[in-house]
């Protein structure tokens, strides 16, 4: 699993924006920002919906405040759906990227196979990445959402 200090892995990530799809190379995406990204388990789903997200919709200008150049949401959903969960949560001040087929999440180690639930997904967790560089990360324990939360990695900043 990826740890504090480790260089982010070079992978692609794909974003459905205003009817566009953008191939983002993460070295490109993380290079010279200081970057909060937060992944959960899937779009839609009760707690990603009813609070891991809106937390971060909220505190949006919060982050900016304090020096955040990017909040990414990451989920292992396709684009068109991680596009239309944002929408729906009114999330234009994050970047809802999709990892389509689990291979970046795979990359960082915090994949989890939930067999006929959703077959695999990512771990629910939250870090801060510092031109390329993770400075912060909160794994949650299963079942568990405290780590990872909005509020949490605003009073670790």
């Amino acid at each position: 699993m990826i740890a504090i200090n480790s260089k982010m892995p070079s992978g692609e990530l794909q974003q459905r924006k205003n009817g566009e799809m953008t191939n983002h190379n993460t070295d490109e995406l993380f290079a010279g920002k200081k970057v909060v990204m937060f992944a959960v388990p899937g779009a839609f789903t009760p707690t990603c919906s009813a609070s891991h997200l809106p937390g971060y919709v909220v505190a949006a200008d919060d982050f900016k405040a304090k020096g955040i150049d990017l909040i990414i949401c990451l989920s292992v959903n396709d684009a068109f759906v991680m596009e239309a969960w944002g929408n729906s949560q009114n999330a234009e001040h994050i970047e809802m990227l999709a990892d389509g087929d689990g291979s970046y999440t795979k990359l960082l180690g915090l994949e989890m196979e939930t067999g006929a639930f959703g077959g695999l997904r990512s771990q629910r967790y939250a870090m801060v990445i510092e031109d390329g560089v993770v400075t912060t990360l909160n794994v949650e324990a299963p079942k568990s959402f405290e780590v990872s939360k909005a509020e949490t990695i605003l009073n670790a900043l």
